[in-house]
């Protein structure tokens, strides 16, 4: 399987929260599966750290890729195939890094590895 994590699954990924469902961590941790982490998640991860909402995440915004490279898993950049179906979402949605995160699935064939339920209408396939 490949997977897209999204930002609050990989933040709690790396803190070891319990928030992960336990089908998350073991489809995390799976081997033969292919995660990856995409450079919204990095946007949104400084971001948010910026601007206090995530104190916690310091080192991770200070070195994304390193601790992206350090777990083994994937890179993915944003295409603008991508940017273009993600501002075409017609869902009322509004988030962009939401957004982005669900137009890489739909692009790339990826499972989105995410406790948002809205996800569900928006044509992914999500696992929680």
């Amino acid at each position: 399987m490949r997977i897209l994590l999204d930002t609050h699954a990989l933040l709690w990924w790396l803190a070891g929260d319990r928030q992960l469902s336990v089908t998350a961590r073991r489809t995390i941790s799976d081997q033969r599966h292919d995660v990856f982490v995409s450079a919204a998640s990095a946007w949104e991860v400084t971001t948010k750290h910026r601007l206090g909402k995530l104190p916690m995440a310091g080192p991770l915004a200070v070195d994304f890729a390193r601790e992206v490279r350090r777990q083994g898993f994937t890179p993915l950049p944003i295409t603008l195939e991508q940017a273009q179906v993600a501002g075409a979402l017609s869902h009322e949605h509004r988030d962009p890094f939401d957004r982005m995160l669900v137009a890489q699935a739909r692009e790339e064939k990826l499972a989105l590895v995410s406790n948002e339920i809205i996800f569900d209408r928006l044509g992914v396939t999500r696992v929680w």
